[in-house]
């Protein structure tokens, strides 16, 4: 099934989708969608015809009650109901998945204990394909964290479905090893009243580049998306979101905050939000802010607003990428504090509104470990 207008889309709503990679054209690079990413590391996923000779494995333990995670088939009616491919990787991924992972709460479930889900992989060699389908049902609420570990070459689609009334915290941790490569597209559909908000951690892999998108079905929805990135030399993370509102009365925001440190460390994010003329009633707001640590790092940031109606409650973006303030840096030590010390602390105090929205400790815990880890080893 294709959506397409026949002259060159002039708005985000306008742009292709399509189940069929046939109808996306073979990438050059030169696309505005893809003008930040180095196709050449993204190995065999701009090809043509992907064979998942690449694995990745699913792990979870025991699930809290009114949880279920199984396989379903692609042909199950809930595969692409929520998620339709707007470029040619998500839409490689699409039909060349053998199957889906399926994770499901059940309706009026209250789920005090998190869901933890890890997708491993097991090799950078040969190309990995992966679908998942995250199920809340009407006035459900769960939080689920789905981290990515080891090393690979995964085209993944996530497609998140919650229902009127519920309340979804979905966390997502990019912690590969450093030969890993990812090309992700996850898309939430919110119901009536509906909220969600994700959390997503960018630590790990050579090149990850995640699409997430938000589309709305009822009145009085929200979505919080939140991002943490950290790129080291020679890492490129880019994030991209598209807040669709498509019906009244909606509400978003998101915010994404970055840090990058030595040669070549790249990271690109771009958020747009579509306000649609019948979405009257619409409060959005989008901030992105980058912290650069070193000399040689880049981040492009690129905010958009695409407004088709007057009548909305709030509309605004910001952006802003600085160099790592002196004048805190001088404050901490004027108090005896180490430089080193001094410098984990300006940086950790920057990540810190956002990992403490992360609502599980040990996760909390360890993330911020990660960071100061990585300031620690460029000799911070």
């Amino acid at each position: 099934m294709t959506t397409q207008a026949s002259a060159p889309p002039s708005t985000k709503s306008q742009a292709l989708r399509s189940y069929d990679v046939a109808d996306f054209p073979a990438l050059t690079g030169l696309e505005e969608e893809w003008r930040f990413t180095p196709l050449k590391r993204l190995r065999g996923l701009v090809g043509g015809d992907l064979a998942a000779t690449g694995t990745v494995r699913h792990e979870y333990g025991e699930l809290p009650s009114g949880v279920t995670v199984t396989r379903i088939a692609k042909d199950d009616p809930r595969v692409g109901s929520v998620l339709t491919p707007v470029d040619r990787v998500s839409a490689l991924a699409y039909g060349g998945a053998a199957d889906a992972l399926l994770v499901q709460v059940a309706p009026d479930a209250v789920v005090d204990a998190p869901v933890r889900l890890r997708v491993v992989g097991d090799g950078a060699d040969g190309v990995a394909l992966g679908h998942t389908f995250v199920e809340v049902g009407r006035f459900a609420e769960v939080t689920v964290v789905v981290e990515h570990l080891g090393s690979a070459t995964l085209a993944d689609n996530v497609e998140v479905s919650v229902a009127d009334g519920a309340k979804l915290n979905l966390v997502t941790v990019a912690d590969w090893a450093a030969d890993a490569v990812q090309a992700q597209h996850l898309k939430v559909k919110l119901g009536r009243d509906a909220t969600v908000s994700h959390i997503q951690v960018s630590l790990g892999g050579d090149l990850v580049r995640q699409n997430t998108s938000v589309e709305y079905t009822g009145r009085g929805g929200e979505a919080e998306l939140y991002g943490v990135y950290f790129a080291d030399g020679g890492q490129h993370l880019e994030h991209r979101q598209l807040v669709d509102h498509n019906v009244p009365d909606c509400r978003s925001y998101v915010g994404y905050r970055g840090a990058l440190q030595g040669d070549d460390a790249h990271t690109v994010w771009v958020g747009d939000v579509l306000i649609r003329a019948e979405a009257t009633g619409t409060d959005t707001y989008e901030i992105n802010r980058n912290l650069l640590l070193s000399d040689g790092a880049r981040a492009d940031s690129v905010p958009n607003l695409e407004i088709e109606t007057g009548e909305i409650a709030g509309a605004g973006h910001a952006s802003a990428t600085g160099r790592f303030d002196d004048e805190q840096l001088f404050y901490l030590m004027a108090r005896g504090i180490p430089e080193g010390e001094a410098r984990r602390l300006v940086v950790r105090g920057f990540f810190a509104e956002l990992i403490n929205k992360i609502p599980v400790e040990e996760l909390r815990e360890r993330l911020g470990d990660a960071i100061e880890a990585r300031l620690a080893k460029a000799g911070a």
